[in-house]
């Protein structure tokens, strides 16, 4: 272990705390919006896979436009209440109330009409969503970070993406089941506005450098073009070849995750309440992980490490397929979730070593493109054709569907193989210099 390496930044309490905060405030509304919104269209509207596809796809449309927009924005931003702060605070408030109002939809009919507004309602809450979370609370975490705590950091946004999970799929289950999709939704979004208040009002910006305040820019919108440039990607050239593993990975991960609840109840044939209990054990397991995780991404290369995982995630999805039986899906289900946060960790630590300083916001949208655009795209539209042609049909409150079944996990096994090409483009001695940048 080189000097370097050994030495680690220190965190303030108070600044782990509203890390930890406003993650689990923001991966608890990510969670209800990516997991509860396609279940709740399957089981009030249509067990038709479309209109879930398509509200997959709108959202993150508007997510990337709303993170290029704002997180550049906040680039720009100098407010003697800090330059991402505002933007987290009032996002977050807002970004609860939409969430607790989104079951209100189910009440309009024709079921036509009230998929339209599912879809809508999804953007609306993914605008303010996007804004809090992708673009400010990302940028907001490099800024305070450097190379020698960022594995630390994301092994804690990590955790809580995890811990959001048992509270909106394990407890979540329980909760429908007993009380019904309205109070879970108003209670989840009550939470994500209260914590969202806390977490902003406490949170304290990264210092700002003179240098940085006179630094004459382009004007916004000749900014937000500058982005497309092909320039950026040669400047930038290992930040993309990471970018395509990570879009690739995250393409196999949305074949399976957007219906993953409905393929555990309808396929598996765990009720919500079963099914909320092996979830919450898989959830808590993977959570425990994710500090050890976070450590190692700190001691390791990244280039390594996300070798490692890229391999372990076709393995896992593979292995998941072939799960029936309680203690089969428990096992395979907590090595796949493991496996899907080392690779969140090592991926969200290189990142923030590679993003330039002066755009840390801009490039959060540029994330976003390969990090949800193009998967929640092209991966749920893979999972909707698989489960059309290869899924069990059935009849759901007088709607014809189907029911997922193993083809979706063979196919994502697949497709995670593909993440490894770009990584191997990546020699050790740029990694290493990337690094050594990103330290300076």
């Amino acid at each position: 272990m080189n000097k370097t390496q050994s030495l680690r930044t220190p965190i303030p309490g108070r600044t782990w705390f509203v890390i930890a905060l406003l993650s689990l405030s923001g991966q608890v509304a990510w969670g209800v919006e990516n997991a509860w919104f396609n279940t709740f269209v399957f089981d009030t509207l249509t067990p038709d896979p479309r209109p879930i596809a398509w509200m997959v796809g709108v959202s993150a449309v508007v997510a990337t436009i709303t993170t290029l927009l704002m997180g550049t924005l906040s680039d720009r931003t100098f407010t003697r209440f800090g330059r991402r702060r505002p933007f987290i605070l009032f996002g977050y408030i807002i970004w609860g109330i939409v969430t607790a109002l989104f079951p209100e939809v189910s009440l309009i009919r024709p079921i036509g009409a009230a998929v339209v507004m599912v879809v809508l309602a999804d953007a609306i809450m993914t605008f303010f969503g996007s804004t809090a979370n992708d673009a400010n609370f990302s940028a907001w975490t490099t800024d305070i970070t450097d190379t020698s705590n960022r594995g630390r950091v994301e092994g804690v946004i990590q955790m809580t993406i995890f811990l959001s999970f048992i509270l909106t799929t394990a407890l979540a289950g329980m909760v429908i089941e007993k009380f019904g999709y309205f109070v879970f939704f108003y209670g989840l979004g009550g939470l994500v506005t209260l914590t969202g208040l806390i977490g902003g009002l406490l949170m304290k910006d990264a210092p700002i450098s003179e240098e940085e305040r006179n630094r004459a820019r382009p004007p916004y919108w000749r900014e937000i073009l500058n982005t497309f440039r092909f320039s950026i990607v040669r400047e930038n050239r290992v930040l993309f070849l990471l970018f395509l593993s990570i879009v690739v990975n995250a393409i196999a991960y949305q074949v399976t995750f957007p219906y993953l609840l409905i393929y555990i109840e309808h396929f598996l044939g765990y009720d919500k309440g079963a099914m909320g209990l092996i979830m919450g054990a898989v959830l808590i397991l993977t959570a425990i992980s994710t500090i050890p995780l976070g450590i190692l991404v700190d001691r390791i290369p990244r280039k390594i490490f996300m070798l490692g995982m890229a391999i372990m995630a076709a393995i896992t999805a593979l292995l998941f397929s072939f799960a029936r039986e309680t203690p089969f899906v428990l096992v395979a289900g907590t090595l796949q979730t493991m496996t899907m946060a080392a690779f969140g960790i090592v991926a969200g630590a290189w990142l923030m070593d590679l993003y330039p300083k002066e755009s840390r916001g801009q490039f959060q949208g540029i994330r976003m493109v390969f990090m949800v655009l193009l998967p929640m795209i092209i991966g749920p539209a893979i999972g909707s054709y698989l489960v059309t042609h290869y899924g069990i049909p059935t009849t759901l409150n007088g709607e014809a569907g189907f029911i997922p079944t193993p083809m979706l996990y063979y196919v994502s096994s697949v497709i995670n193989l593909l993440a490894i090409p770009p990584l191997l483009r990546i020699t050790n001695k740029e990694a290493l210099k990337e690094k050594a940048s990103g330290e300076e």
